[in-house]
């Protein structure tokens, strides 16, 4: 049994689980503020969620072939800490370069914080089953609700708001390795590798870069080229952790190797709902981001058990696995950018003829036409530089707010333009879907367990 402070430590362990895992995208939402803010690019504030992940695969790795020789209470303190540190600059960063840095030191914080604090909950919570367990429903919460958690954080607050509310979460959790359950880890002893757990991660690797597509695209596309509002995106997104809570009773019922293969599908269907979207629709994307989070709810917490030994080597196993998971984020990451950066520029033309003939054919004077044109010819160049054009500014500056015409002739344009673009995530999609596919080969040597 536990006592009530041990319970409250673990409380505050497995928030600090979920937040590492859901600062991986909590701030993709935030993306455009950040751009406005430090008038940086497209490309260095992607480097904002890049840097963490990245530090996070890295240092995880890094880690593995020290987990004997580690201590647990020394590996999750020194963790937490940098979180903590590196969550307080990042809130407190002057420049883009600040904040990438101190993101790298989240990320280090991170790998070793999410590590130690699989034992750690062991401890706590008086059985190392038990504690993997909740390790696993925080992780998986946290990597579902990190962008609807950043939107409305960015949107009620400020950007840095992000940040701020990470480091007290981690604090508190630096007490828990202070508790007197926790002195009695001891460095791990050398245990068999198991099969079982390489298909898991395998299965994990794959997951988590399809979800590249759920968490990352799908946010870019309706806060960038869709314009909603943080919390609006926020909204949408909150469709992926309500359906992996929701479908939790039928995973639970379901066989193993069937859970996980029914997972894999589901989270490529939505993929593809969102490459083929008829239409710019708040409601038919939050439909496949639900879909993609039933998928999440039903494959992640069977590969979790199946990835982590808590009771012979949790550090490692714990390490391991945190690796595998960002592993497919980065990998996925990579593949996607230089994809949908090609498939941006090859339909700049199109979009530029599109909006040249959005606003020709608009009921307007033809003295706004022609100045019109001109100024969308120069924002247009500036989006090859990088920067996010505001289309609707040469509309807005010869009063379109007072003028219905112009309104009109600026909002149609505008739904163009968010038309061509969209249909530019289409291949992105689709790779990330490749991605959750080839779940489907781990979870074929996925095994079931005895009942």
């Amino acid at each position: 049994m536990t006592d009530r402070h041990s319970r409250l430590l673990a409380v505050a362990v497995a928030a600090s689980v979920a937040v590492a895992f859901a600062d991986s995208s909590i701030v993709v939402l935030a993306l455009p503020t950040l751009y406005t803010r430090f008038h940086t690019s497209l490309e260095g504030v992607a480097w904002v969620i890049t840097s963490y992940n990245l530090v996070v695969f890295v240092a995880a790795f890094a880690l593995v072939p020290f987990t004997r020789r580690l201590h647990v209470r020394e590996v999750t303190r020194v963790g937490m800490a940098l979180f903590t540190i590196g969550s307080i600059g990042c809130a407190a960063s002057w420049e883009l370069s600040a904040l990438i840095v101190f993101r790298c030191v989240q990320g280090l914080g991170g790998a070793l914080l999410l590590a130690g604090a699989l034992p750690i909950l062991g401890g706590l919570l008086g059985g190392a089953r038990r504690g993997a367990g909740v390790w696993g429903g925080a992780s998986t919460f946290g990597a579902a609700v990190g962008p609807a958690l950043g939107g409305v954080l960015t949107q009620l607050a400020d950007w840095r708001a992000i940040f701020i509310v990470q480091a007290p979460i981690a604090a508190v959790a630096f007490l828990s390795t202070f508790d007197r359950r926790i002195h009695g880890l001891a460095r791990e002893q050398p245990a068999p590798r198991r099969t079982g757990a390489r298909t898991a991660n395998a299965g994990l690797a794959f997951v988590f870069g399809g979800l590249v597509g759920a968490l990352f695209l799908s946010v870019l596309l309706v806060i960038v080229v869709w314009e909603r509002r943080p919390i609006a995106g926020a909204l949408i997104v909150s469709a992926i952790p309500v359906a992996a809570f929701l479908v939790r009773p039928v995973a639970k019922r379901l066989p193993r190797r069937e859970a996980v293969s029914s997972g894999a599908l589901l989270i490529a269907l939505g993929l593809v709902g969102l490459a083929l979207l008829p239409t710019i629709s708040n409601a038919i994307m939050a439909i496949a981001l639900a879909i993609c989070g039933l998928g999440l709810g039903l494959a992640v917490p069977v590969l979790t058990a199946d990835s982590m030994d808590p009771d012979h080597a949790p550090l490692r196993s714990g390490t391991v696995t945190v690796g595998w998971r960002h592993l497919g984020l980065v990998a996925a990451v990579a593949l996607i950018a230089p994809l949908l950066t090609h498939d941006l520029d090859a339909n700049e033309h199109p979009a530029t003829l599109a909006g040249v003939r959005s606003v020709m054919d608009a009921n307007i004077d033809l003295t706004n036409k022609v100045p019109i044109a001109l100024d969308m010819r120069d924002l247009f160049e500036a989006g090859q530089r990088g920067e996010i054009p505001n289309l609707a500014k040469p509309f807005d500056d010869r009063g379109a707010q007072h003028d219905a015409n112009l309104r009109r002739a600026r909002d149609q344009l505008l739904d163009t333009l968010r038309g061509v673009v969209t249909t530019s995530f289409r291949w992105s999609f689709l790779l990330t879907a490749l991605f959750a596919l080839l779940t489907l080969l781990p979870a074929r040597r996925l095994r079931e367990r005895p009942t």
